[in-house]
């Protein structure tokens, strides 16, 4: 595949999750329940595929991933409950802040370009966010639950790209998606409901298909293609597309402030994107 199907891949992922919220938002299950049968139905679909190879040393990076990425979908849906899909997907994507911050602490350097686009994308994320900040306590709550997510969220990009370069594809992340349900069932039983209700058996089968096995499926698999932290602030665009769902869907409406926000974020991506295309030699489609 040439660089341009690489970037294409990518953009691909970050459209796919960007269903993820909206979709959420049709289920009615508690937030624990809903992340089970997510992770559950997305590694039922990879499992034919990737079980036989996940015996191996290597995999223990695969296992430590899908710990983060159940405690990343345990914070956020559960922000969903409590915070507008807007404010609840732009503070989760706030990951690239984080990522920057621990790939440093293992030596990866970013280019200067890559923090003047993650201060745009952040100051977006905020011009989005503040709407909810007025909405009281439990918007609040939703607010710090999703940071939550967005910390735990760079720990699983990170394993990620070690994990993917030690052991194939899609073991990888079938290993990943069954940890992470394997950690998620037993809390969800714990807080008293494991089955959902009979109407939201569609909406949890799209979740694990759409944004989870092809969404974050294109994602782990452009890890092997890029830097962690040029992922992680392309998945910044998840907001954008989140919000228009929002909107159609739910009347979930973008004021001013929030319209000024959807374009600095935009350009932060750009702007990110940009600088690592130029040190890593990449040229963006």
């Amino acid at each position: 595949m040439g660089k341009a199907g690489d970037w294409g891949v990518l953009v691909l992922g970050v459209l796919a999750i960007s269903w993820g919220g909206p979709l959420v938002r049709f289920t009615s299950a508690p937030a624990l329940t809903v992340a089970a049968w997510r992770m559950g139905i997305a590694a039922l679909l990879l499992l034919p595929f990737g079980w036989r190879r996940w015996w191996r040393r290597e995999a223990l990076y695969a296992g430590a991933a899908g710990l983060f990425l159940a405690a990343h979908f345990a914070f956020w849906i559960q922000s969903l409950r409590l915070t507008s899909v807007a404010s609840s997907v732009v503070l989760v994507t706030t990951n690239p802040l984080f990522v920057g911050l621990f790939s440093w602490l293992l030596g990866e350097r970013a280019p200067r370009g890559f923090w003047l686009g993650v201060g745009l994308a952040l100051l977006g994320v905020g011009l989005i966010g503040i709407g909810d900040l007025r909405l009281g306590q439990e918007a609040l709550w939703g607010d710090l639950l999703a940071l939550l997510g967005a910390v735990a969220a760079s720990g699983y990009l990170l394993l990620g790209r070690r994990a993917r370069e030690k052991i194939p594809f899609i073991p990888y992340v079938s290993l990943t998606y069954f940890v992470a349900a394997f950690c998620l069932f037993p809390l969800a039983f714990a807080f008293g409901q494991v089955l959902p209700q009979e109407g939201d058996w569609i909406w949890l089968f799209l979740l694990g298909l759409v944004p989870q096995v092809l969404g974050h499926t294109s994602v782990n698999w452009a890890l092997r293609r890029f830097p962690a932290s040029a992922v992680a602030i392309s998945i910044l665009g998840e907001p954008i597309g989140a919000s228009l769902w929002a909107f159609l869907l739910f009347g979930e409406r973008i004021g001013v402030v929030q319209g000024m926000g959807i374009a600095l974020l935009l350009s932060g991506i750009l702007w990110g994107l940009r600088a690592f295309s130029r040190s890593a030699k990449i040229s963006p489609p």
